[in-house]
This record gives C-alpha cells, structure tokens and sequence, in this order.
C-alpha cells in the first residue's frame, strides 16, 4: 500500500501548497488526485516532485503492508 502522508509533511515544513506543487512539478490535477486519494502514480512524477522539493524519496512515499499482503506473498 502505497501512503503519500510523508509528501503532506514536506510540504508543510516547506510552506508549499498544493496548487504551487502542481507549478513546480508540471504535475497535472488528476495526477494530483491520484495521489490525494493514495492511488499509485508513475516514478517518474515522484522523481519531479523530489527534485522540486530538494528531498529524498522517503519525504513523498512510504509503503505500507496491507494486512493481506503476508498471505498472498505466502500463496494462501
């Protein structure tokens, strides 16, 4: 499961609202929905944003494990 809670954080410390996001990454609104809803976007988008905002990775996304995700790597 993909969480973009640590993107909302960044943003935050940096003073960035989302519509200057959407500017600085050339990140389209849907794109931004996306990501708003925690749906997957393109590497490609998180590399923009990283760039833009001067962070690592790990500023933007974090996985998490689904509670089914152990059964289903065991085959169950």
């Amino acid at each position: 499961m993909v969480s973009y809670k640590p993107l909302w954080h960044t943003l935050i410390e940096k003073g960035i609202k989302k519509m200057e996001l959407l500017r600085l990454t050339k990140m389209s609104s849907g794109t931004l929905a996306k990501i708003n809803n925690g749906e997957y976007v393109a590497l490609e988008v998180l590399e923009r944003i990283c760039l833009a905002l001067d962070c690592p990775i790990e500023d933007v996304v974090e996985i998490k494990r689904d509670p089914g995700d152990e059964a289903r790597a065991k085959g169950e």
